[in-house]
């Protein structure tokens, strides 16, 4: 069913911190089944099944293969290396996204906390409103 704090149905942030499951865990599980247009379900046996078969499992697997490509091509050590002038560019703008990411991340932040102290008219405030305008 529906998450319900009253009912006691769901699993909600003090709760997931409780269970000493790493917040990493968390967050590649709740990306993973992230809904796209319909209410996503949740189960321990879920959470368990995917750590270990899709996180565990692939990023183990991609280590190794990394490890293997450094020893076999490189003699066992990752060789430094110079960055182009087109790798600067990149990195430039990789950082200028990422500081956008983390304001819109911020106003969604700033939202949430709004909406859970039980602000009224959700988006129709104007302070929710500006926060929600790029």
């Amino acid at each position: 069913g529906k998450f319900s704090k009253s009912r006691g149905v769901g699993v909600f942030g003090d709760m997931a911190k409780d269970t000493g499951i790493p917040a990493d865990v968390w967050r590649f599980y709740l990306l993973y089944l992230r809904p796209e247009g319909q209410d996503s379900a949740f189960s321990w046996s879920d959470l368990m099944l995917k750590n270990n078969s899709e996180l565990l499992n692939n990023l183990g697997n991609f280590i190794n293969r990394a490890g293997m490509f450094v020893c076999k091509f490189f003699g066992g050590a990752v060789p430094s290396m110079a960055l182009t002038p087109d790798d600067k560019r990149l990195l430039a703008r990789v950082t200028l996204e990422l500081r956008r990411y983390h304001q819109l991340l911020e106003k969604v932040r700033w939202v949430a906390e709004r909406w859970s102290r039980g602000c009224e008219g959700g988006g129709q405030s104007p302070a929710l409103e500006q926060a929600l305008t790029p």
